[in-house]
């Protein structure tokens, strides 16, 4: 891949995806639902700012913690457009993040010790389980898997 001059201001796709790692068709999602923007060319082509590696980037990692995309298109748009967010942008946007996180590594935890007991008793049915859950008690409360929603304390 051809490489910029130093001095560009401008990348096109192609030199995004390769900086980025992201391939071609999901920068172009992520211009669909509004996470980055693009200038067109005469000829059509896009044009991206160099600050839109630094939006990628973040939009990956927010990605793979699960931040959902609505909630990181609502955080990208808070940045200023067309320079690269400082240290403090960045941490003003994590911590509004943090509490999100914090209960969702608070249910992954949960998760993991019941799956652990559930497994430890031999029986491997969370329906029949007499130790998880007598006479399926919890289907009376609707579907899914009630001691595990987040948010939502078991009623015994």
């Amino acid at each position: 891949m051809e490489q910029p001059p130093p001095d560009a201001h401008e990348l096109t796709v192609g030199q995004v995806a390769a900086r980025s790692g992201v391939a071609v068709s999901a920068l172009h999602f992520y211009e669909k639902k509004g996470l980055i923007r693009s200038r067109r060319t005469t000829g059509n082509q896009r044009r991206y700012t160099r600050d839109v590696l630094r939006r990628v980037a973040f939009i990956r990692v927010s990605q793979r913690v699960g931040i959902p995309l609505t909630d990181i298109r609502a955080a990208l748009a808070e940045l200023p457009e067309e320079r690269t967010p400082t240290p403090r942008d960045w941490a003003r946007l994590s911590s509004a993040w943090r509490g999100e996180l914090d209960a969702r590594i608070d249910q992954l935890r949960k998760l993991r010790d019941d799956l652990t007991g559930c497994i430890g008793c031999g029986c491997l049915s969370l329906y029949h389980c007499r130790l998880s859950n007598p006479g399926d008690r919890l289907g009376a409360q609707g579907p899914g898997p009630r001691r595990l929603l987040a948010g939502e304390p078991p009623r015994d």
